[in-house]
């Protein structure tokens, strides 16, 4: 009989066990099917076997975590009585353990998003089942839509299955609904009873808090409450502990203080284990298989152990209700995982592991008003997480990226912009293609910045050394002084544990890239010493963190814009050039350095050129035409030299100044002055032959009237050197040039023979003088063909007003008589004859006797 409907005759005693004869009763080639059931219903065991029975081909079935892949590939073979790699098999990051006899094989969503782009038909694969789907995982969500895609075009036969504990059944229906005939089935889960505690910590302990840098992070007085909680669940009960923290800084808190502290009588029939992705497999295994006999465990685990796998013997879980999820800073270009409040379904399914194998307990580290005040579910990461590497896969699939891809939640555009603008800065997009070595980035199951990075230090630093930092890299070292290269030198004295997990990556990596190295780029030397070459990683990685000394001191300014300091004492104080492999921001404007290397200055013009340009600006500085050649790489600036401004910088550095601060600016004579007031006043009276010369329209003429002078104004000269009459005169044309004097000109002869100006700024001709030097004037003048009469301002001698008129005729025959009462008594020594129109004019007072 096949293994598998053996297995299936007679099934361990699941939940999901009652379900199978309705699963199968749907199982086709061509459809799809949602599947509902609760944590330890054994949905991870029984239906890929089902599928197994059911289908001939090839069996995928992806798990969120590598661990969990592990497990339940493990748990099906020895169900079967097989050897792992035989019929059942695995491959996650790293390790595979797989045949040509392999019917069901495990996989991470990150290797079915690969296995997808090596083989879009997926040739020898009957069936696809997604795992618990409602963690939501940025590849999760992918390979979702990578797989409907090849559906519809490649393989109509394919069976696709999605499984969750917590899932919207609706949505997820809908979605596949569109594509492909979709079932659902909901299996109910054990009925082992629970009981449920809630025990906060002390008044004044927080579970976060923010560090001197500016980052989120668990308080040791949190940790130390949530390690007493599990010795007193140790000692009050039967079976196993599994305590929940978010990460491994806290988990290794947490299993240090359980070691050293005192558990009472019996504590030597206690075991402490930390569980955690970093750990070698081997010691995943060995705290997922213990012996059936034993001293009991306190398992402090990372949320992998959430889900997709049970840890055997446990009865009492203890929650710190903290997790780590992505977030995106837009800001800074870059994503880090956050410690938040775990949502109420995370809460849920931690819980749920204390009662898979009978009556358990849960004891969650917070009050109930907590619980009350914390989201349903946790956002999925297709909202919050940094996109650049699931939109390189997506375009390496798609021309349209993620958009091209049906996803239960669109990711926002802000992110896809970022991501894209992030991998055209990387190399990895052009014009929104993929590039040759996105290609190759891409395949390569690493973040693609630190990918591309490794492709092209390799040839450079060697492959030894490219792998090394880039498997430190990939962990995320924290340093407390920022001062990376020193950690790296010394991190198998200051974290051992570290060191091995390095060693393990560094291996992995030298085996994925040693196939893929392109030649030495030319020019370029190779770094001799370690610090050189960790910092040309550093800085391919993040060519945008590329950052400069500020006066020399703890601030800096990186390429993207962001000022950032050293922490206080940190040995990388005042070294001139940075690349940054780790960066804080805080709440204050300036972000924390927790990681960087230094950065020698001809290294980081090469590395950034991308980012190097050179930008030339004009300005008006005291009165003349400046141009500088700006040279900066990003942000930062590299330094500037003056160079001759063109014509076209020249206009438009004056254009500017104009709409800035009007004509003023320029030196205007008074014969400019009155030859733009005489032509105003011309416009204003036939605006059809005559250019306006206002303040707008002068500025928007300036290219016509400036022309001539461009040239000399972008060689140095100063402004006071443009003639503006000349200027103005060359908006007439010739017609207009010599009707000008006629129609308004600047000067008169008065009655006495003396020449005087004529004022036009009012846009109206006017003059002034005295009443005496206007005796036997009759007829006044007019301009401009009769339509702008001159406008006489009569003064006493001393030069005060006396009267205004434009019809000398009449002032003479009328006012001129009250003028002559007023003033002649004031004035005896000049004239005041009653008849004006026979006495001589004159500016002289009358002869002494």
């Amino acid at each position: 009989m096949d293994p598998f409907a053996r297995l299936l005759a007679a099934p361990p005693a699941l939940p999901v066990a009652s379900g199978l004869g309705r699963i199968g009763e749907v199982l086709a080639p061509g459809r799809a099917l949602v599947l509902s059931a609760p944590p330890g219903s054994g949905k991870t065991t029984l239906v890929p076997a089902l599928l197994a029975r059911e289908f001939k081909g090839r069996i995928l079935v992806a798990e969120p975590r590598r661990i969990a892949a592990r497990a339940a590939a493990r748990r099906l073979a020895h169900l079967l009585g097989q050897d792992l790699g035989d019929l059942v098999g695995f491959a996650v990051k790293g390790e595979a353990r797989r045949s040509a006899a392999t019917r069901v094989e495990f996989v991470t969503p990150g290797v079915l998003v690969r296995l997808l782009h090596s083989d879009p038909s997926l040739e020898g694969v009957s069936a696809v089942l997604l795992d618990e789907f409602h963690e939501r995982h940025l590849d999760s969500d992918l390979a979702l839509g990578m797989l409907l895609d090849a559906r519809s075009v490649l393989r109509e036969d394919l069976h696709l299955c999605v499984a969750s504990a917590t899932l919207d059944v609706g949505r997820i229906r809908s979605l596949l609904g569109t594509r492909v005939p979709t079932d659902a089935v909901e299996v109910p889960g054990a009925a082992f009873p629970l009981e449920l505690r809630y025990a906060p910590p002390a008044r004044g302990v927080e579970p976060l808090e923010a560090d001197p840098w500016g980052a989120v992070r668990v308080p040791r007085a949190f940790l130390a409450h949530v390690a007493s909680c599990a010795a007193q669940c140790l000692r009050g009960g039967e079976g196993d502990v599994l305590v929940f923290v978010p990460g491994v800084r806290e988990v290794n808190e947490v299993v240090a203080r359980l070691r050293e502290g005192s558990f009472g009588e019996g504590a030597h029939d206690f075991e402490v284990l930390a569980l955690h992705g970093t750990l070698p497999p081997a010691l995943q295994d060995e705290v997922l298989s213990p012996p059936a006999t034993g001293p009991r465990r306190i398992i402090v685990a990372t949320p992998i152990a959430e889900s997709s796998l049970t840890v055997p013997r446990v009865s009492c879980v203890i929650d710190s209700g903290l997790a780590r999820e992505p977030r995106l800073d837009l800001a800074r270009g870059a994503s880090s995982l956050a410690t938040v409040r775990a949502a109420r379904s995370r809460c849920e399914q931690r819980a749920g592991r204390a009662a898979r194998l009978g009556p358990g307990l849960a004891i969650r580290c917070f009050d109930e008003v907590d619980w009350a005040r914390r989201a349903a579910h946790a956002l999925p990461e297709m909202l919050v997480a940094d996109l650049s590497d699931a939109e390189l896969q997506a375009l390496r699939w798609t021309p349209k990226g993620l958009a091209g891809l049906a996803l239960l939640d669109a990711p926002p555009s802000a992110a896809r912009e970022a991501a894209r603008t992030a991998l055209h800065a990387l190399g990895l997009l052009e014009e929104g293609r993929v590039t040759p070595l996105g290609e190759t980035a891409g395949s390569l199951p690493i973040d693609p910045a630190l990918g591309a990075a490794l492709l092209r230090t390799a040839p450079r630093i060697g492959l030894e050394r490219a792998a090394s930092f880039g498997a430190l890299l990939a962990e995320g070292p924290r340093v407390k002084d920022a001062d990376l290269a020193t950690f790296a030198r010394r991190m198998a004295r200051l974290d051992p544990a570290l060191a091995k997990t390095v060693r393990r990556g560094a291996a992995r990596l030298k085996r994925q890239i040693a196939p893929l190295i392109p030649p030495s780029p030319a020019g370029l030397q190779a770094p001799t010493s370690d610090e050189d070459a960790l910092a040309a990683v550093v800085a391919h990685v993040k060519p945008s963190w590329i950052a400069r000394s500020r006066q020399g001191g703890r601030a800096y300014l990186l390429a993207d814009g962001q000022a950032a300091a050293l922490p206080e004492g940190s040995p990388l104080e005042g070294v001139e050039w940075l690349a940054i492999a780790e960066l804080t921001r805080s709440a204050s404007a300036d972000g924390f350095i927790r990681a960087a290397v230094p950065l020698a200055p001809d290294e980081a013009l090469v590395i950034g050129a991308p980012l190097v340009t050179e930008v030339r600006t004009c300005t008006l500085e005291s009165g003349r035409i400046r141009a500088v050649l700006a040279r900066s790489l990003g942000a930062i600036p590299l330094g500037e030299r003056p160079v001759e401004a063109s014509a076209q910088e020249a206009l438009e550095t004056l254009l500017n100044a104009l709409r800035d601060s009007g004509p003023p600016i320029m030196t205007w004579s008074d014969s400019a002055r009155s030859l733009r007031s005489r032509i105003g006043a011309l416009h204003g009276v036939n605006p059809r032959l005559w250019p306006d010369v206002g303040d707008e329209a002068l500025i928007a003429s300036a290219p016509v009237w400036l022309a001539a002078e461009l040239d000399s104004l972008a060689s140095g000269a100063p402004l006071a050197s443009v003639d503006m009459a000349a200027a103005i005169r060359s908006l007439l044309d010739w017609s207009a040039l010599r009707r000008l004097d006629a129609l308004a000109p600047s000067e008169i002869e008065i009655p006495t023979g003396a020449r005087r100006r004529i004022d036009w700024s009012s846009g109206r001709p006017v003059l002034a003088l005295r009443v005496q030097e206007a005796f036997g004037w009759v007829d006044t003048p007019a301009f401009a063909d009769g339509h702008l009469p001159l406008v006489l301002h009569l003064t006493d001698p001393a030069g005060r007003p006396a009267a205004v008129t434009s019809d000398l005729a009449s002032f003479w025959t009328g006012p001129y008589q009250q003028v002559r009462a007023q003033l002649r008594g004031r004035y005896p020594k000049h004239p005041w004859p009653e008849d004006p129109f026979s006495e001589r004019p004159t500016s002289r007072a009358k002869p002494r006797r």
